[in-house]
């Protein structure tokens, strides 16, 4: 058990950005109508709220690369309907892990490295970690379809311009929701797709500047559309592998 708890930090590399609803929000201010006017332009353009409600669920792959060579990644898979989530990956020294478990719930859940089960406290301490890892990973990943969530402030920015264009900027701050709910983003949207093409946020705990990528490479799946990299400079963020799900297997959610 010694090893496993010199392993466990190995879990939760990249874990960049984090705000994602997970519990009930209190009250908060009321977003500034026209940063909700844009949130609800991008969603039209990512195919429309109907369709991502009628979505049962999705997998994808996280990771970064830096110089074309592929630092870490992991694999996701997400039933939207029931909450069930399954990750995995590999840990520091090589061996592969899984963890399968309802998000929300931080004790329920199993996890297996090399293909054997783990138990007691090095189990709890998988799940935590796989709840972190689904919260970063699903913000990079959907932080589009997510401008909306309760206990997200949305306030608009107006129109800034750059070499790269000019875009409608919407600012973002949470009340307690997800695992940081000080960080603070700014998102930057293209007036004539309305599509999301960067962002750059100070994280909690954290002193400006802010920290900026691109949002890119999107591609469409069951009517709807998903980013798949985020790049600064000679490092990729990538979002990829992207399956829309209508049906799970059987043993998806249970066995490694």
């Amino acid at each position: 058990m010694k090893r496993l708890r010199r392993l466990l930090p190995a879990l939760a590399l990249a874990l960049l950005a984090s705000p994602v609803t997970l519990r009930a929000a209190p009250a908060v201010p009321a977003s500034d109508p026209a940063a909700v006017r844009v949130a609800h332009d991008v969603m039209r353009a990512l195919g429309g709220r109907e369709h991502w409600d009628a979505l049962p669920g999705l997998r994808w792959t996280f990771g970064i690369s830096s110089h074309d060579t592929v630092r870490f990644s992991r694999r996701h898979a997400w039933d939207k309907l029931t909450g069930r989530h399954r990750v995995e990956g590999t840990l520091g020294d090589g061996s592969p892990f899984v963890v399968v478990h309802t998000l929300g719930d931080s004790v329920r859940g199993r996890a297996w490295v090399a293909g054997r089960a783990i138990r007691g406290d090095s189990l709890h301490k998988f799940i935590r970690q796989a709840n972190a890892m689904w919260v970063n990973d699903c913000y990079w990943f959907l932080m589009p379809y997510k401008l909306l969530d309760p206990g997200v402030h949305l306030k608009s920015d107006g129109t800034v311009s750059d070499s790269a264009g000019t875009f409608q900027r919407v600012e973002l701050t949470f009340g307690d929701v997800g695992l940081t709910p000080g960080d603070h983003y700014w998102v930057d949207v293209d007036p004539a797709s309305h599509r999301v093409v960067r962002w750059q946020y100070v994280l909690q705990g954290r002193q400006p500047p802010p920290v900026r990528w691109t949002w890119e490479g999107w591609e469409q799946h069951a009517g709807l559309w998903f980013p798949t990299a985020h790049r600064q400079g000679a490092t990729t963020l990538f979002t990829n592998a992207v399956q829309a799900v209508r049906a799970f297997g059987p043993h998806e959610f249970t066995a490694p």
